[in-house]
């Protein structure tokens, strides 16, 4: 795929098509408009993104999957950026109809994530995890719904979690690459970005307009 592709609405698949609806929905302490950026990229690749914002720590899982499971009543993909993609993980998982094709991880600890049950010890520093606390420490383990999954994952190492998580491995700095791979992923790939870095990386845009066109990532020969 060449550099430019995701500003060629003509290339989109034919289940796709130009105008495909995408929800975008943002990780733990980020406001929706965190993923605007991403956004205008799938604007200009001709999709039809909408933001999803949510309570991530007041609110946590028991408000999100709910009002996400509604908004995906009309034909769908998903693109989810950490805590984001567990939620819409578990609401595919609760109502396995929903009419989602494909949804794109980004940085997504679907086996767990190490920072959160570092955090989660400290009792000062539990509280800012929330209702969504249980949810980060035990992710979703496998994945064995109908809409392809995929999953980008980071390298960079720079980010804050690495100081409360025992990561085995790299990591984009809060999530290890490991936490990202479970079962029953339809393509995964590593780029050289960190966590917060992915919500305005260019190489990761272009990763999640193919996946979303083709079901796949476009890895390096």
């Amino acid at each position: 795929m060449a550099a430019d592709a995701e500003d060629n609405p003509a290339s989109t698949d034919h289940a796709g098509g130009p105008g495909r609806r995408v929800l975008l929905l943002h990780g733990l302490w980020m406001p929706s408009a965190c993923m605007a950026w991403h956004a205008r990229r799938l604007r200009r690749a001709g999709f039809d993104p909408h933001l999803f914002g949510y309570d991530t720590v007041g609110g946590g899982p028991a408000r999100a999957i709910p009002g996400l499971m509604e908004a995906l009543r009309d034909p769908a993909d998903i693109v989810a950026h950490s805590l984001g993609g567990l939620i819409a993980v578990r609401a595919l998982e609760r109502e396995p109809g929903l009419p989602v094709r494909r949804v794109v991880c980004l940085g997504t600890p679907l086996a767990g994530s190490a920072a959160a049950t570092g955090m989660a010890q400290l009792p000062v520093l539990r509280r800012f995890l929330g209702r969504s606390a249980r949810l980060l420490r035990r992710g979703c383990h496998a994945w064995e719904g109908h809409a392809e999954l995929g999953m980008v994952a980071g390298n960079s190492g720079l980010g804050l979690g690495r100081f409360f998580g025992d990561f085995a491995g790299a990591s984009d700095g809060t999530v290890a690459i490991a936490e990202t791979r479970v079962p029953g992923l339809a393509d995964h790939i590593v780029l050289p970005t960190s966590h917060s870095g992915m919500l305005v990386s260019a190489p990761v845009s272009r990763q999640v307009i193919a996946f979303l066109r083709t079901g796949r990532f476009v890895h390096d020969r």
